[in-house]
């Protein structure tokens, strides 16, 4: 999941997260039509070279390929791991206004059976703190590091490999200093919990946001600083048990998501690999260009690969804006 020259590809939105971005390309969002996307991106030729894993929805590892594949086998046959999103989303947290709590334990020894059985080999829990006015409380913070560290136990027990997701959001208009802070916070709380459940750290994937400005800050921290301050947090927080780190692009432009990690991982040498779990920083453009129309599919997948080539070069610190524009 870690190996080097490779990230791991997010295509874990719901339907309904789907429908949203799906609407912004003028797409109309089924069964179908998330099928043939999903299908265009994990099909894209070479993208095995960038892609180490690819985290799927229920929806998706249970849905085939145009050709009959199971998504896991199409994954497969690209030296892809398959894993899964199993949390179900994040909901109002009693108690506490203006706050959420990640819901999903109910069963989930008995999903994360069905799922290793269907070929998934990791599993993935998202977390979602966000930062504003006497926020995130204490109590949101333990109540969500409560819950990853049962999922991993679980996901564990399952033989799966748990990514750990607790997400800062970069929303609002805090500045660096500030989401530090929280991240910081968030992440002790996190691996109490990990230690508290009896989990082993050398088998999950840590994926945590990048420390950054707010997006309504009006002082944006440049790159260097991101770089900085984030390898501050982790090195405090993360210990060197933990084989991985994975960094969410967390609303980040695909261009600002790899200068941003191409700065971190230009810093020499961590205890941990430092990889991507993009989302919308590798898939927007394809998303844009393929627009649902099969004609459009070599130009979106070619942008897609375009996207994870930029993706491996930020992770081993050799990517610049320049090469945006040089053909593969």
């Amino acid at each position: 999941m870690v190996a080097p020259g490779k990230g791991i590809l997010a295509i874990d939105e719901t339907p309904a997260t789907c429908t949203r971005r799906f609407a912004e390309a003028g797409i109309e969002s089924t069964e179908e039509t998330r099928r043939a996307y999903r299908e265009m991106l994990v099909t894209a030729p070479r993208i095995g070279d960038y892609i180490s894993a690819a985290i799927l929805v229920d929806e998706t590892i249970r849905q085939r390929t145009s050709d009959g594949r199971s998504f896991v086998e199409a994954l497969a046959e690209q030296g892809i791991l398959p894993g899964i999103k199993v949390d179900a989303g994040a909901r109002p947290l009693a108690g506490a206004a203006d706050e959420t709590v990640t819901e999903g334990l109910d069963r989930l020894r008995e999903r994360l059976e069905e799922y290793r059985a269907m070929g998934a080999r990791f599993t993935k829990w998202r977390a979602v703190i966000g930062i504003g006015p006497g926020l995130p409380s204490r109590y949101c913070i333990l109540v969500n590091a409560h819950a990853l560290g049962r999922y991993a136990a679980l996901a564990q027990e399952a033989g799966l490999a748990p990514i750990v997701e607790p997400e800062v959001l970069m929303d609002g208009s805090h500045d660096i200093h500030r989401c530090a802070e929280v991240t910081e916070d968030v992440l002790r709380a996190v691996f109490v919990e990990l230690a508290a459940q009896r989990c082993l750290l050398e088998g999950i994937v840590l994926k945590p946001n990048m420390v950054i400005s707010g997006q309504e800050s009006p002082d944006q921290a440049p790159a260097a600083e991101i770089a900085r301050f984030t390898l501050d947090v982790l090195r405090r927080c993360v210990p060197s048990a933990v084989p991985g780190i994975a960094f969410l692009s967390g609303g980040q432009s695909g261009e600002e998501a790899c200068r941003n990690l191409s700065e971190i991982a230009s810093r020499g040498p961590q205890p941990w690999e430092l990889t991507y779990s993009f989302g919308r920083a590798l898939q927007y453009p394809a998303l844009e260009t393929w627009r649902g129309q099969g004609a459009n599919l070599a130009a979106a997948q070619a942008a897609f690969l375009h996207r994870a080539r930029m993706s491996s070069l930020a992770r081993s610190g050799a990517y610049s804006h320049d090469l945006e524009r040089v053909p593969a």
